[in-house]
């Protein structure tokens, strides 16, 4: 099975969930990074090919950035596995989110998985995932869906947890800025997803269109980036309890 990975991942947990999960699945043979600025609208093709669509749950759903960019890929009939990537506290509405973009943009979902990754804002929550558990249960998960996809599988609609209508949008009003360490490089200004940062002033961020992800935190060679520690403690306090108990890999098809 040819794998076309199309991932939304700011701070790589959702890729790393991903590679795992196509370990087991197929060859990769193209990545179509929706976390790049530059991306452009596409279609897609292929005999004996899967498409991997990988995204992580802000708030309990789809980043609106990664929807919108996902509706610009046609697909054309192709499966699909969707694979959503949360830090340990919940997804609700993601995945069937997610199955109702997949479908809008010409995908048929095979699949779905849920996957755990540390926790992009707040790191004490799932910190080291995926780990030696999640990589046995993602790469046996791919080889179960190469499995389905090898013969004749029912098409239709995949038995995932989640609401429609979709919960309200919502997170963490946290924006990262550049402090006095800040040295003008501009990396962060080049890799910003929704483009939040003026290459010429990278110490600031476009409130407006931040869409924190903290992108430019994790790939910042001077670690000059921060968030408010005050706001991130009581967003930590807030979903504590959700995240105490471990959440495991997940799988629906």
């Amino acid at each position: 099975m040819r794998v076309i990975q199309i991932v939304f991942s700011p701070t790589g947990g959702t890729k790393k969930a991903a590679d795992l999960l196509t370990a087991g699945l197929g060859k990769l043979v193209q990545t179509v990074d929706l976390t790049d600025n530059q991306f452009q609208p596409m279609q897609l093709s292929g005999i004996d090919t899967c498409a991997v669509i990988a995204m992580p749950s802000y708030g309990g759903r789809v980043p609106a950035l990664a929807a919108y960019r996902l509706k610009d890929i046609q697909a054309q009939g192709m499966p699909c596995v969707l694979l959503c990537v949360y830090g340990n506290r919940a997804f609700e509405d993601t995945l069937v989110e997610m199955e109702d973009l997949a479908r809008t943009a010409g995908f048929e979902p095979a699949a779905a998985v849920a996957a755990v990754a540390e926790h992009s804002i707040m790191h004490q929550f799932a910190t080291g995932r995926p780990d030696a558990a999640d990589t046995r249960n993602l790469k046996e998960y791919g080889g179960r869906i190469a499995q389905k996809l090898a013969g004749p599988w029912e098409k239709g609609s995949l038995p995932i947890p989640g609401n429609r209508p979709y919960k309200s949008a919502s997170g963490v009003p946290l924006v990262p800025k550049g402090d006095s360490s800040c040295v003008n490089c501009g990396t962060c200004a080049k890799q910003c997803p929704a483009g939040a940062i003026n290459p010429s002033k990278p110490r600031e961020t476009d409130k407006k269109l931040c869409i924190a992800c903290m992108r430019c935190i994790s790939i910042c060679p001077q670690k000059a980036r921060k968030v408010n520690g005050a706001m991130v403690s009581v967003a930590a306090m807030s979903i504590k309890k959700a995240c105490e108990v471990r959440k495991e890999c997940e799988l629906w098809m």
